[in-house]
Parts: C-alpha cells; sequence; structure tokens
C-alpha cells in the first residue's frame, strides 16, 4: 500500500512562490508516474502536471510556464515549484501515484491508483 503526503502550502501574494512536497512510502515511487491535481471550492478536481517515471512531463496550459514538476527518486519525493502565483491558483493540490509502468495520459484522476490528503494554497490578490 502506498501512502502520498503532501506539505507545503500556504498564504501567499499574488505574484509570489511556492513550493509543494509530495512524499510517497513504499517501493514503487519510481517505477510509477506522479501527478500534482487542484481543486477549487464548487469545482471539479482538475489536472496540473505529471511526471512519467520515465521523465516525460506534462502541464496544464493555465500553468506552463509558471510551474515546474521534478521528482527525486532517492528521496520518493516529488515537487511543485510554483511561480507567479494568481488568485485563481487557490485550492487544495493533491499528489497522486499511478500504477507501476503505465503508459496513460495522466490527466485524468481515475488513472491514478494513490491519493495524498492535499495541501491548502490560497493566493491573496
Amino acid at each position: 500500500q502506498v501512502q502520498l503526503v503532501e506539505s507545503g502550502g500556504r498564504l501567499v501574494q499574488a505574484g509570489g512562490s511556492l513550493r509543494l512536497s509530495c512524499v510517497a512510502s513504499g517501493r514503487t515511487f519510481s517505477s510509477s508516474s506522479m501527478g500534482w491535481f487542484r481543486q477549487a471550492p464548487g469545482k471539479e478536481r482538475e489536472f496540473v502536471a505529471a511526471i512519467r517515471w520515465s521523465g516525460g512531463i506534462y502541464y496544464a496550459d493555465s500553468v506552463k510556464g509558471r510551474f515546474t514538476i521534478s521528482r527525486d527518486n532517492a528521496k520518493n519525493t516529488m515537487y511543485l515549484q510554483m511561480n507567479s502565483l494568481k488568485p485563481e491558483d487557490t485550492a487544495v493540490y493533491y499528489c497522486a501515484q499511478d500504477r507501476p509502468y503505465s503508459g496513460g495520459p495522466l490527466v485524468r484522476p481515475d488513472e491514478y491508483d494513490f491519493w495524498g490528503q492535499g495541501t491548502q494554497v490560497t493566493v491573496s490578490s
């Protein structure tokens, strides 16, 4: 069983930066694709970014050029560096882990097997 723990969310002013972390338990991290999603009040959970076990990286158009996803397999940790934050980035951010060696598009929540509890990011204007 995989457990994911996010951290790093807080209140920040527009234009500021945050780095979220997601630490995974278990032995499958390095062979699994990982993703970040977010959910604002009253809205559906939406894709933010994903990084494949093989290294491919994908971003939602809304965050492209501002957010950077990365991973450190030695630490079983994934990161999301968020720069130039906007009020519309306010949401609970979730990390998710796919099954090992999966080749799906990684943009749908139902592609992922494991989820963290979320960390709140609030961007004030």
